[in-house]
C-alpha cells in the first residue's frame, strides 16, 4: 500500500515506466471505477451501490444544480474527454487513487488484456502467466487473479467474427480476453514468489503462444448476421406504437417464469441481460404477429422500443445501463441490435 503522500510514479514504476502502459497512456480513456448509485438494503426493487468507471470530469468539476444522480459520483457515458482523461491527467488530478480503469480498444490500440479471474484453477493460471509476449502484468483487486497486457495476436482477422467482439470468455469462466471493453489496473505487481513458481514449471503449457490461445476461444465464437445496431434508427422518444402497452404487459405475462436466471450465467450480467432480451423479443413477435392481422404495421423501431420497455420492467438497473450507445441508452440499444440481427437474419433465410 503507497503512503498518501507518495508520488505514485515513484511508487508503482513498473505500471507507470512500462512501455505498454505508456502506448496506452496518451489515449483519453482512463478514470477510475467508484462505487455508483444508492445504499438500499431494505428495498430489494432500487438498485443497490456496485462498481463502474466513472465520469471522472465530472467528479473534479463537482455537481451542479441540475444533477440528478445519486451522491457524487456518475457513471462514464462516453468514450472520450467528455468523460475520460489521460492517464497522466488521471494521476495528476487523482494520485491517490487505488485503481485506474482504461477502456481497451484492441484494434486501434494494438493491444489487450488477458483477465485471470481468482477461481481460475492454479495450473490453468501458471500455463497462462507462462504465455510468451507478456507485456505488462499485475494482481487483480481480489489479489488471487491477475491482469496480463499483450500485443494483439498476429492471427487475430483469421477469425472476423470473434475479432468483433467485446470479451472472448472461457467456458468455465476462469479468464478472458478483453477486446473492446474497460479493463481495471491495480499496479500491484505479481509477487517474486509467484514468478518464481510460474518460471520453475517444467511440464508443456496448454498454450504454446497467444495465438494459440486466442484461436482456441475465437474458434467456437458463432456467427452473428453482421447486423449493426445503428440500422434501427429508435429517434429520441419512444414513438405512438399501436397497442403498445398491451404488447408489453402480455409480452411479460407469457414470458413470466420463463426467463432464465444470471446464475445460469456464472452471474455474468451481460450475457445474461442478452439472454433477456433474446427472449423477450420471441414472445414479443407473437404479439406483434397477433395485431398485424388487424391491419397494424410495426417496423423495427416499434419492436426495439417496445422490447426495451418490457426489458427495463425485469431487468434490475445497474450502472452501465447509464452509458449512451449510438446515441440512446444502453439497453434500448442493445435491444435495437438484437432486433436488427434478427430481422437480418429472418430476411437472408427467405432470399
Amino acid at each position: 500500500m503507497a503512503p498518501a503522500d507518495a508520488d505514485p510514479h515513484a511508487w508503482f514504476p513498473q505500471f507507470y515506466g512500462n512501455p505498454a502502459i505508456r502506448a496506452l497512456a496518451s489515449a483519453c480513456r482512463w478514470t477510475i471505477s467508484g462505487r455508483i448509485g444508492e445504499e438500499t438494503p431494505d428495498d430489494p426493487t432500487k438498485p443497490r451501490k456496485s462498481k463502474a468507471p466513472i465520469d471522472v470530469r465530472h467528479l473534479l468539476a463537482g455537481c451542479t444544480s441540475s444533477c440528478k444522480h445519486a451522491g457524487p459520483l456518475r457513471g462514464a457515458f462516453a468514450l472520450d474527454d467528455t468523460c475520460l482523461l489521460t492517464l497522466d491527467e488521471l494521476t495528476a488530478a487523482m494520485p491517490k487513487a487505488a485503481n485506474s480503469a482504461f477502456y481497451l480498444q484492441a484494434q486501434t490500440d494494438g493491444l489487450l488484456v488477458l483477465d485471470i479471474e481468482a477461481d481460475c484453477p492454479p495450473g490453468v493460471a501458471t500455463d497462462l502467466l507462462r504465455l510468451p509476449g507478456i507485456l505488462y502484468s499485475e494482481l487483480s483487486m481480489s489479489g488471487q487473479g491477475f491482469h496480463l497486457v499483450m500485443p494483439l495476436p498476429k492471427n487475430f482477422y483469421d477469425f472476423p467474427v470473434a475479432a468483433g467482439k467485446r470479451v472472448l470468455r472461457e467456458e468455465h469462466g476462469w479468464y478472458e480476453l478483453l477486446l473492446d471493453h474497460w479493463s481495471t489496473f491495480t499496479r500491484q505487481p505479481v509477487p517474486d514468489h509467484i514468478v518464481a513458481h510460474v518460471n520453475a514449471a517444467t511440464i508443456a503449457p496448454a498454450f504454446a503462444s497467444i495465438e494459440d490461445l486466442y484461436a482456441q476461444l475465437a474458434v467456437n465464437v458463432s456467427e452473428s448476421s453482421g447486423a449493426s445496431a445503428s440500422a434501427v434508427d429508435t429517434a429520441e422518444d419512444m414513438p405512438d406504437i399501436p397497442y403498445s402497452q398491451a404488447i408489453v404487459e402480455q409480452t411479460l405475462a407469457r414470458a413470466h417464469h420463463q426467463l432464465r436466471d444470471p446464475g445460469d450465467f456464472n452471474h455474468d450480467m451481460s450475457r445474461w441481460e442478452f439472454s433477456v432480451l433474446a427472449s423477450l423479443y420471441g414472445w414479443i413477435r407473437t404479439q406483434l404477429r397477433a395485431y398485424s392481422a388487424l391491419g397494424v404495421e410495426y417496423s423495427a423501431a416499434d419492436t426495439a422500443w417496445l422490447l426495451y420497455k418490457a426489458a427495463i420492467d425485469v431487468i434490475p438497473a445497474r450502472p452501465k445501463h447509464s452509458e449512451r450507445r449510438n446515441g440512446r441508452p444502453f439497453l434500448l440499444d442493445r435491444a435495437a441490435a438484437l432486433v436488427a440481427d434478427r430481422e437480418a437474419a429472418r430476411s437472408s433465410s427467405t432470399n
